[in-house]
């Protein structure tokens, strides 16, 4: 350990601790909780070309830091547990050209914790600003990046997840299908044969898809009013709190413990306490942990 490491605040469910995540994974406070982790959930800096507040490496050191926590992060979970890591494109620096340096940071990863990839999920963000702004609104040579990747990752192939808490309610037309009973069975174009009663079933909801869209456009939240009213400086880069359910809900079950070790504004932390679950966020900058308390302020 380099440098202070103490618990900035604490709910009913969990605790968010202030300290580099080097420091904090490796201090007591967190390492004895090898073994009982359910899920780790986090976003890490992004690999981009122009630095940001909250910090961020490029090239093969960007891989070699995000690898460096692969085996401390596995030796946390359960056997059944999950590591699920969002990570943005990033461009070769004043080229119109996309990096790899994400994917190759991924494999990194995974071969470091030995994980398996589970699976590759996409939260496409319909709002996000045009950019790269050069390539896209200058010069019109591309169109706007408006994902990123989400890499659900385990030390075994069969990790705790069930699609029956994450059902989203049916179509319009499902729901005709399942009142009428009446559809074209039989053959199709793929050589996928449709049985007479495939899709008659209720399952109280539809099975979502591995591409997950949200509008981050909240300007009014009880996280921001917080802010100003403490003169603080909101995160620049917060995940919607439906991401963070999203996978909270599918790969844990309520009394499970989530942990994010890059926490910002403490989204994986807030959405963890709404649905019962216990977690433990580690952030370093000092701004970000004050206005990350605001998620737990009661209207």
């Amino acid at each position: 350990m380099t440098g202070l490491v103490r618990i900035a605040y604490s709910t009913k469910l969990g605790k968010l601790i202030h300290g580099t995540s080097e420091d904090v994974l490796s201090s007591y406070m967190v390492r004895r909780y090898r073994g009982k982790v359910d899920l780790v959930f986090t976003s890490p800096p992004f690999p981009l070309n122009r630095k940001k507040k909250y910090g961020n490496l490029q090239g093969q050191a960007y891989i070699d830091w995000l690898a460096s926590f692969a085996s401390t992060l596995r030796a946390l979970l359960k056997p059944r547990g999950s590591i699920v890591m969002e990570v943005g494109n990033a461009w070769e620096p004043g080229r119109p050209v996309m990096s790899t340096l994400a994917l190759r940071a991924l494999l990194a990863f995974l071969d470091t914790g030995n994980l398996v990839l589970c699976q590759q999920f996409i939260y496409h963000n319909p709002a996000r600003l045009p950019g790269p702004a050069q390539w896209v609104t200058v010069e019109r040579i591309r169109v706007k990046d408006s994902y990123s990747h989400l890499w659900w990752m385990a030390s075994t192939d069969r990790p705790k997840a069930t699609n029956r808490r994450i059902l989203q309610p049916y179509s319009e037309s499902m729901l005709n299908l399942l009142k009428t009973k009446k559809y074209n069975a039989g053959a199709r174009p793929s050589e996928h044969h449709i049985g007479k009663t495939s899709f008659l079933r209720q399952h109280k909801g539809a099975i979502p898809s591995n591409v997950i869209m949200l509008a981050n456009t909240q300007a009014n939240s009880t996280y921001l009013n917080y802010c100003r009213t403490k003169n603080l400086t909101p995160h620049p880069a917060r995940m919607p709190i439906g991401l963070a359910e999203f996978f909270i809900k599918f790969l844990t079950k309520p009394g499970d413990l989530v942990l994010d070790p890059f926490a910002g504004s403490n989204t994986t932390g807030a959405a963890a306490e709404a649905l019962g679950r216990k977690w433990i966020s580690i952030e370093l900058d000092k701004d970000y942990v004050k206005g990350s308390y605001g998620r737990f302020i009661k209207d």
